[in-house]
């Protein structure tokens, strides 16, 4: 016998997609309202038409297109590589320091005094540190992509590293002491009972880290690789607009943007199973 809900409930879902409805149109409207007087605004400025025509020029935006776009698909691969070093490294760096027993004690100074130097060196400083250090020191070129791929594995391992050590030691003590009651070792209970349920809490915060990695990709130009920001600064030296930038900026945004959304769609969802039973 299939389950009929009650008419308590049925109203309770009427009232749900009313108010959702409501919601959905009030947006809408307010969104129209808040551009129509930010255009109206902006169209009435005086140095509008100067600042259209150096910024906003959709001849010189096609234009460009095509030399920005071979150098934002530099930045996703200098991306899709640092994704991984990072998330290996961090979770390397996140299990020293999660190391019990004083014999380890030195491994936990090092991955501390590790976190402490990245985190507080900005990350354009780290560029120029190991992107020009290393080849001087090496005596031979390293390609800028390799460079570019390391400076942000240094930089970004000391933050991600620390977003999973937070969540580890977020898992309830009592996880791991019936694991071992079990007769899991240190490692397949870091593996099979800690580390799942840390990942599961971290990862609103560890997708922000990756929202502010792709934008840090776009400082490997520092580096002298031909990105999307060395192409846009090559197209405006022969265009004389600021156009190509505005180009490159908005591939970026278009690449964070389903990264922002994912996010939120995540801790949404996490936030409705937690308070599942107290929204009516």
């Amino acid at each position: 016998m299939t389950h009929q809900p009650s008419e308590l409930e049925l109203d309770r879902r009427a009232f749900r997609s009313r108010r959702e409805r409501r919601s959905v149109l009030v947006a809408i409207a307010s969104t129209l309202a808040f551009a129509v007087i930010v255009w109206a605004t902006l169209a009435s400025t005086p140095g509008w038409a100067i600042v259209q025509a150096a910024f906003f020029d959709p001849e010189v935006a096609l234009r460009s297109l095509p030399r920005v776009w071979d150098g934002f698909l530099l930045n996703l691969q200098v991306l899709g590589m640092s994704v991984v070093t990072v998330g290996v490294c961090a979770l390397f760096l996140a299990t020293l320091r999660t190391l019990p027993g004083a014999v380890f004690f030195p491994l936990r100074v090092l991955a501390a005094a590790y976190t402490d130097v990245f985190r507080g060196l900005p990350f354009i400083i780290v560029l120029y540190l190991f992107g020009f250090g290393i080849p001087t020191l090496t005596g031979e070129r390293v390609p800028p992509i390799v460079l570019g791929t390391l400076c942000i594995t240094l930089t970004y391992s000391a933050y991600v590293s620390e977003v999973i050590r937070a969540g580890i030691e977020a898992v309830h003590p009592s996880q791991r002491l019936a694991a071992r009651a079990l007769g899991l070792s240190y490692a397949q209970t870091l593996r099979r009972v800690v580390l799942p349920q840390a990942f599961r809490k971290i990862t609103p915060p560890l997708m922000n880290d990756f929202v502010a990695m792709q934008k840090d990709v776009g400082l490997i130009s520092i580096l002298g690789a031909v990105d999307a920001v060395r192409a846009a600064q090559i197209m405006n030296a022969q265009t004389y607009n600021f156009t190509p930038y505005v180009v490159a900026g908005i591939l970026f945004i278009l690449l964070a943007i389903p990264s922002v959304r994912l996010t939120d769609w995540y801790t949404a969802r996490l936030r409705q199973r937690e308070q599942m039973g107290s929204i009516v």
